[in-house]
Protein backbone atom coordinates (compact mmCIF):
# COMPACT_ATOMS: atom_id res chain seq x y z
CA UNK A 1 0.00 0.00 0.00
CA UNK A 2 1.48 3.33 -1.08
CA UNK A 3 1.08 5.87 1.74
CA UNK A 4 1.37 9.64 1.71
CA UNK A 5 2.16 11.48 4.93
CA UNK A 6 1.33 15.18 5.05
CA UNK A 7 4.40 17.21 6.11
CA UNK A 8 4.12 18.47 9.69
CA UNK A 9 4.72 22.07 8.67
CA UNK A 10 1.38 22.08 6.88
CA UNK A 11 -0.23 22.04 10.35
CA UNK A 12 1.83 24.84 11.88
CA UNK A 13 -0.13 27.64 13.57
CA UNK A 14 -3.57 26.08 13.22
CA UNK A 15 -6.30 28.43 14.35
CA UNK A 16 -7.47 27.45 17.86
CA UNK A 17 -6.09 23.90 17.65
CA UNK A 18 -2.92 23.71 19.77
CA UNK A 19 -3.19 19.99 20.58
CA UNK A 20 -0.14 17.84 19.89
CA UNK A 21 -0.91 14.81 17.73
CA UNK A 22 -0.27 11.22 18.70
CA UNK A 23 -0.34 8.16 16.46
CA UNK A 24 -1.23 4.49 16.59
CA UNK A 25 -0.07 1.99 13.97
CA UNK A 26 -2.76 -0.32 12.60
CA UNK A 27 -2.49 -3.86 11.15
CA UNK A 28 -2.27 -2.60 7.54
CA UNK A 29 0.78 -0.57 8.56
CA UNK A 30 -1.06 2.74 8.36
CA UNK A 31 -0.81 5.26 11.16
CA UNK A 32 -3.91 6.92 12.57
CA UNK A 33 -3.40 10.30 14.23
CA UNK A 34 -5.43 11.51 17.18
CA UNK A 35 -5.41 14.19 19.86
CA UNK A 36 -6.40 13.69 23.46
CA UNK A 37 -7.27 16.11 26.24
CA UNK A 38 -8.81 16.00 29.70
CA UNK A 39 -8.45 13.79 32.77
CA UNK A 40 -7.31 10.25 31.99
CA UNK A 41 -9.76 8.90 34.58
CA UNK A 42 -12.71 10.95 33.33
CA UNK A 43 -15.58 9.53 31.26
CA UNK A 44 -14.26 9.00 27.72
CA UNK A 45 -15.81 10.81 24.78
CA UNK A 46 -14.64 10.01 21.24
CA UNK A 47 -15.42 12.63 18.59
CA UNK A 48 -15.29 11.36 14.99
CA UNK A 49 -15.45 13.54 11.87
CA UNK A 50 -16.58 12.73 8.36
CA UNK A 51 -16.17 13.93 4.77
CA UNK A 52 -14.10 15.97 3.92
CA UNK A 53 -13.07 17.28 7.34
CA UNK A 54 -10.66 16.05 10.03
CA UNK A 55 -10.31 16.30 13.82
CA UNK A 56 -9.92 20.07 13.55
CA UNK A 57 -13.70 20.13 13.10
CA UNK A 58 -14.13 19.51 16.84
CA UNK A 59 -11.68 22.16 18.08
CA UNK A 60 -14.41 24.28 19.70
CA UNK A 61 -15.95 21.31 21.53
CA UNK A 62 -12.80 20.00 23.19
CA UNK A 63 -12.44 22.81 25.76
CA UNK A 64 -16.05 22.75 27.01
CA UNK A 65 -16.03 18.96 27.25
CA UNK A 66 -12.75 18.94 29.18
CA UNK A 67 -14.16 21.63 31.47
CA UNK A 68 -17.05 19.24 32.13
CA UNK A 69 -14.55 16.67 33.42
CA UNK A 70 -14.44 14.46 30.32
CA UNK A 71 -11.53 12.72 28.63
CA UNK A 72 -11.76 13.68 24.95
CA UNK A 73 -10.23 11.63 22.14
CA UNK A 74 -10.40 12.96 18.57
CA UNK A 75 -9.05 10.70 15.80
CA UNK A 76 -8.35 11.58 12.19
CA UNK A 77 -9.77 8.89 9.94
CA UNK A 78 -7.29 7.23 7.60
CA UNK A 79 -6.88 9.43 4.55
CA UNK A 80 -7.67 12.60 6.48
CA UNK A 81 -5.97 15.13 8.74
CA UNK A 82 -2.60 14.04 10.07
CA UNK A 83 -3.28 10.34 9.51
CA UNK A 84 -1.59 8.36 6.75
CA UNK A 85 -3.19 8.63 3.34
CA UNK A 86 -3.28 5.59 1.05
CA UNK A 87 -2.87 7.09 -2.43
CA UNK A 88 -5.03 4.66 -4.42
CA UNK A 89 -8.83 4.83 -4.44
CA UNK A 90 -8.95 1.03 -4.33
CA UNK A 91 -7.22 1.00 -0.95
CA UNK A 92 -10.38 2.38 0.65
CA UNK A 93 -13.54 0.47 1.50
CA UNK A 94 -16.32 0.85 4.05
CA UNK A 95 -15.24 -2.37 5.78
CA UNK A 96 -11.62 -1.27 5.93
CA UNK A 97 -12.57 2.10 7.48
CA UNK A 98 -14.64 0.30 10.14
CA UNK A 99 -11.73 -2.00 10.92
CA UNK A 100 -9.17 0.82 11.01
CA UNK A 101 -11.27 2.75 13.51
CA UNK A 102 -12.07 -0.34 15.58
CA UNK A 103 -8.41 -1.32 15.80
CA UNK A 104 -7.37 2.20 16.81
CA UNK A 105 -9.98 2.70 19.51
CA UNK A 106 -10.11 -0.80 20.98
CA UNK A 107 -6.89 -2.67 20.16
CA UNK A 108 -4.43 0.21 20.41
CA UNK A 109 -6.05 2.73 22.78
CA UNK A 110 -8.03 0.04 24.65
CA UNK A 111 -10.98 2.35 25.27
CA UNK A 112 -13.98 1.17 27.30
CA UNK A 113 -17.26 2.80 28.36
CA UNK A 114 -16.98 5.15 25.41
CA UNK A 115 -19.50 7.84 24.60
CA UNK A 116 -19.17 8.04 20.84
CA UNK A 117 -20.05 11.24 18.95
CA UNK A 118 -20.28 10.82 15.19
CA UNK A 119 -21.23 13.17 12.37
CA UNK A 120 -21.34 12.40 8.65
CA UNK A 121 -19.02 9.39 8.09
CA UNK A 122 -18.25 9.48 11.80
CA UNK A 123 -21.77 8.15 12.24
CA UNK A 124 -21.67 5.66 9.37
CA UNK A 125 -18.65 4.10 11.05
CA UNK A 126 -19.77 4.61 14.64
CA UNK A 127 -23.15 2.99 14.25
CA UNK A 128 -21.43 -0.09 12.88
CA UNK A 129 -19.06 -0.16 15.85
CA UNK A 130 -21.87 0.28 18.37
CA UNK A 131 -23.86 -2.50 16.72
CA UNK A 132 -20.91 -4.89 16.51
CA UNK A 133 -19.17 -4.08 19.82
CA UNK A 134 -21.86 -2.75 22.19
CA UNK A 135 -19.91 -3.84 25.27
CA UNK A 136 -17.38 -1.07 24.59
CA UNK A 137 -19.91 1.78 24.70
CA UNK A 138 -21.58 3.79 27.43
CA UNK A 139 -23.61 5.68 24.84
CA UNK A 140 -23.71 7.25 21.40
CA UNK A 141 -24.60 10.68 20.06
CA UNK A 142 -25.34 10.89 16.36
CA UNK A 143 -25.46 14.21 14.53
CA UNK A 144 -26.30 14.69 10.83
CA UNK A 145 -25.51 11.14 9.84
CA UNK A 146 -27.07 7.75 9.17
CA UNK A 147 -26.49 4.11 8.39
CA UNK A 148 -27.63 3.67 4.78
CA UNK A 149 -28.26 0.21 3.33
CA UNK A 150 -28.79 1.22 -0.29
CA UNK A 151 -32.41 0.07 -0.21
CA UNK A 152 -33.42 3.74 -0.38
CA UNK A 153 -31.28 5.95 -2.65
CA UNK A 154 -29.46 8.87 -1.11
CA UNK A 155 -31.07 12.30 -1.71
CA UNK A 156 -30.44 14.19 -4.94
CA UNK A 157 -28.31 16.86 -3.25
CA UNK A 158 -25.96 14.09 -2.10
CA UNK A 159 -25.91 12.50 -5.55
CA UNK A 160 -24.66 15.80 -6.97
CA UNK A 161 -22.08 16.06 -4.21
CA UNK A 162 -20.79 12.55 -4.95
CA UNK A 163 -20.30 13.32 -8.63
CA UNK A 164 -18.59 16.63 -7.86
CA UNK A 165 -16.11 15.07 -5.43
CA UNK A 166 -15.29 12.19 -7.75
CA UNK A 167 -14.91 14.22 -10.95
CA UNK A 168 -13.70 17.72 -10.04
CA UNK A 169 -10.37 18.45 -11.68
CA UNK A 170 -9.38 20.53 -8.66
CA UNK A 171 -11.03 19.49 -5.41
CA UNK A 172 -11.40 22.50 -3.11
CA UNK A 173 -11.84 20.92 0.33
CA UNK A 174 -12.18 24.21 2.19
CA UNK A 175 -14.96 25.34 -0.15
CA UNK A 176 -16.82 22.07 0.39
CA UNK A 177 -16.69 22.52 4.16
CA UNK A 178 -17.67 26.19 3.94
CA UNK A 179 -20.67 25.33 1.75
CA UNK A 180 -21.90 22.96 4.47
CA UNK A 181 -21.98 25.68 7.14
CA UNK A 182 -24.52 28.41 7.89
CA UNK A 183 -21.77 30.83 8.83
CA UNK A 184 -18.80 31.72 6.62
CA UNK A 185 -15.48 30.22 7.63
CA UNK A 186 -12.51 32.52 8.15
CA UNK A 187 -9.45 32.39 5.95
CA UNK A 188 -7.48 30.69 8.72
CA UNK A 189 -10.18 28.04 9.17
CA UNK A 190 -10.29 27.34 5.44
CA UNK A 191 -6.51 27.01 5.41
CA UNK A 192 -6.74 24.44 8.21
CA UNK A 193 -9.16 22.31 6.20
CA UNK A 194 -6.88 22.50 3.17
CA UNK A 195 -3.74 21.74 5.20
CA UNK A 196 -3.80 17.91 4.96
CA UNK A 197 -3.83 17.96 1.15
CA UNK A 198 -0.81 19.64 -0.43
CA UNK A 199 -1.46 17.92 -3.78
CA UNK A 200 -3.79 15.51 -5.56
CA UNK A 201 -1.73 12.55 -4.31
CA UNK A 202 -3.09 13.17 -0.80
CA UNK A 203 -6.77 13.34 -1.80
CA UNK A 204 -7.67 9.73 -2.55
CA UNK A 205 -9.48 9.29 0.78
CA UNK A 206 -11.58 12.41 0.24
CA UNK A 207 -12.45 11.37 -3.31
CA UNK A 208 -13.23 7.79 -2.27
CA UNK A 209 -15.66 8.38 0.59
CA UNK A 210 -18.81 9.33 -1.42
CA UNK A 211 -18.47 6.21 -3.53
CA UNK A 212 -18.37 4.03 -0.41
CA UNK A 213 -21.81 5.12 0.84
CA UNK A 214 -24.32 2.34 0.03
CA UNK A 215 -26.53 3.85 -2.66
CA UNK A 216 -27.98 0.69 -4.24
CA UNK A 217 -29.25 -2.54 -2.66
CA UNK A 218 -26.33 -4.56 -4.04
CA UNK A 219 -23.62 -2.26 -2.67
CA UNK A 220 -20.74 -4.25 -1.09
CA UNK A 221 -21.39 -2.66 2.31
CA UNK A 222 -25.17 -3.12 2.25
CA UNK A 223 -25.35 -6.56 3.92
CA UNK A 224 -23.15 -5.50 6.86
CA UNK A 225 -25.20 -2.34 7.36
CA UNK A 226 -28.47 -4.28 7.25
CA UNK A 227 -27.07 -6.66 9.86
CA UNK A 228 -26.03 -3.67 11.98
CA UNK A 229 -29.57 -2.29 11.84
CA UNK A 230 -30.91 -5.64 13.04
CA UNK A 231 -28.58 -5.51 16.03
CA UNK A 232 -29.31 -1.84 16.73
CA UNK A 233 -33.05 -2.57 16.72
CA UNK A 234 -32.47 -4.80 19.76
CA UNK A 235 -29.84 -2.69 21.51
CA UNK A 236 -30.39 -0.75 24.71
CA UNK A 237 -27.10 1.22 24.70
CA UNK A 238 -28.18 4.85 25.37
CA UNK A 239 -28.53 6.54 22.01
CA UNK A 240 -29.09 10.28 21.44
CA UNK A 241 -29.76 12.22 18.24
CA UNK A 242 -28.63 15.84 17.88
CA UNK A 243 -29.27 16.78 14.26
CA UNK A 244 -29.25 20.34 12.97
CA UNK A 245 -32.19 22.21 11.46
CA UNK A 246 -30.50 23.07 8.14
CA UNK A 247 -28.89 19.97 6.66
CA UNK A 248 -30.57 18.91 3.40
CA UNK A 249 -28.61 15.64 3.23
CA UNK A 250 -29.55 14.00 6.54
CA UNK A 251 -32.83 15.75 7.37
CA UNK A 252 -35.28 13.28 8.93
CA UNK A 253 -32.73 10.56 9.63
CA UNK A 254 -32.92 11.21 13.34
CA UNK A 255 -36.60 10.16 13.42
CA UNK A 256 -35.68 6.81 11.87
CA UNK A 257 -33.08 6.23 14.59
CA UNK A 258 -35.38 7.24 17.43
CA UNK A 259 -38.12 4.92 16.20
CA UNK A 260 -35.96 1.82 15.62
CA UNK A 261 -33.31 1.82 18.37
CA UNK A 262 -34.47 0.83 21.89
CA UNK A 263 -31.62 2.78 23.48
CA UNK A 264 -33.05 5.96 21.97
CA UNK A 265 -36.28 5.66 23.96
CA UNK A 266 -36.67 8.31 26.64
CA UNK A 267 -33.55 10.24 25.64
CA UNK A 268 -33.43 14.05 25.43
CA UNK A 269 -33.21 14.21 21.63
CA UNK A 270 -32.71 17.68 20.27
CA UNK A 271 -32.62 19.70 17.07
CA UNK A 272 -29.80 22.21 17.03
CA UNK A 273 -31.01 25.40 15.43
CA UNK A 274 -28.98 27.73 13.25
CA UNK A 275 -26.65 25.00 11.98
CA UNK A 276 -25.91 23.35 8.67
CA UNK A 277 -24.33 20.00 7.89
CA UNK A 278 -21.23 20.91 9.91
CA UNK A 279 -23.00 21.84 13.11
CA UNK A 280 -19.63 21.67 14.93
CA UNK A 281 -18.72 24.85 13.05
CA UNK A 282 -22.05 26.61 13.41
CA UNK A 283 -23.13 25.73 16.97
CA UNK A 284 -20.18 24.11 18.80
CA UNK A 285 -21.12 25.33 22.27
CA UNK A 286 -24.65 23.98 21.91
CA UNK A 287 -23.44 20.58 20.67
CA UNK A 288 -20.85 20.38 23.46
CA UNK A 289 -23.54 21.07 26.06
CA UNK A 290 -25.77 18.36 24.59
CA UNK A 291 -22.92 15.82 24.76
CA UNK A 292 -21.86 16.81 28.29
CA UNK A 293 -25.44 16.60 29.58
CA UNK A 294 -25.87 13.19 27.97
CA UNK A 295 -22.71 11.86 29.65
CA UNK A 296 -23.72 13.32 33.02
CA UNK A 297 -27.14 11.71 32.77
CA UNK A 298 -25.54 8.33 32.10
CA UNK A 299 -23.12 8.72 34.99
CA UNK A 300 -25.97 9.58 37.38
CA UNK A 301 -28.02 6.59 36.24
CA UNK A 302 -24.98 4.30 36.44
Amino acid sequence: MDLAQTPADRFADLANFPHEPRWVTLPDGVRMAYVESGPIDGPTVVLVHGEPTWGYLYRNLIGPLVDAGLRVVVPDLIGFGRSDKPTLLGDYSYARHVEWLRAALFDELDLHDVTYVGQDWGGLLGMRLVAEHPQRFAGAVMANTGLPTGDVPMPEVWQRFRVAVQTAEHLDVARLVDSGCVRTLSGAEKAAYDAPYPSERFLAGVRAFPGLVPNTPDDPAAPANRAAWQRLSRLDVPFLTAFSDSDPITRGGDRWMRERIPGAQGQAHTTIEGAGHFLQEDQPERLAAVVADFVRAGVREG
